[in-house]
């Protein structure tokens, strides 16, 4: 999949479910409840212990795109790409990292709290600029791109069922739902069940918003 064949399945899908927890197995699990619940584009961060076998399993799947999050040196980016990862998400900009996925043909998705930091990765070439944290509404993203319109944001952190809409609305390009999704508790307590219910609620409260 190239950067740009991402862009536009990421548009037409406006949601990931990223991952992040201390269990392999319990992130297979997880993942696993949320593509029943209808999720397509799954993130697994590097702090998730066996990601790249993680990814590796996943990437294979017909329909569903796979990404490695927390991407933080282009070592990294080699290995999630050797492991099937077709996009990178970095909580920050490192300009080598962008680099490095230019070269491995992936699309690139840096971390950016402010305006700067999003033109920043935009001219250092990362096809998508990840807002995180997002607590900061949508109302940031459309006063964002009012002098920006070329910018992809992507609100991760702190994007709920209730504010997704929102966000979309607003002009983001598409969403992430992390914690709101995968609630550790949950997932501690292997209620997969629970997080297949909650995806497919999530999915529900954007599905009016594609555009």
């Amino acid at each position: 999949m190239t950067p740009d064949e991402f862009v536009i399945a990421f548009r037409e899908r406006r949601a990931s479910a990223i991952l992040r927890t201390d269990s392999k197995s319990a992130a297979a699990q997880a993942m696993e409840a949320a593509i029943r619940g209808g999720f397509t584009i799954c993130e697994f961060t590097l702090t998730t212990p066996g990601a790249l076998d993680l990814i590796s399993s996943f990437a294979g799947r017909p329909g569903l795109i796979v990404g490695s999050g927390t991407v933080l040196t282009a070592l990294d980016a080699r290995e999630a790409v050797a492991a099937g990862a077709q996009y990178l998400v970095s909580p920050v900009i490192d300009p080598a990292v962008i680099a490095e996925a230019r070269n491995l043909g992936v699309a690139m998705m840096p971390g950016c709290a402010t305006p700067t930091e999003m033109l920043t990765a935009h001219r250092a070439g990362a096809q998508l600029q990840k807002l995180f944290p997002a607590p900061v509404g949508p109302g940031w993203v459309a006063q964002t791109l009012a002098p920006l319109p070329f910018l992809r944001i992507v609100p991760t952190s702190g994007v709920t069922a209730e504010n997704a809409a929102a966000y979309l609305a607003a002009g983001s390009h598409a969403v992430g739902f992390v914690n709101s999704l995968f609630d550790p508790a949950d997932i501690a307590a292997g209620r997969y069940e629970v997080i297949e219910a909650r995806a497919r609620m999530m999915l529900r409260s954007i599905e009016n918003n594609v555009r």
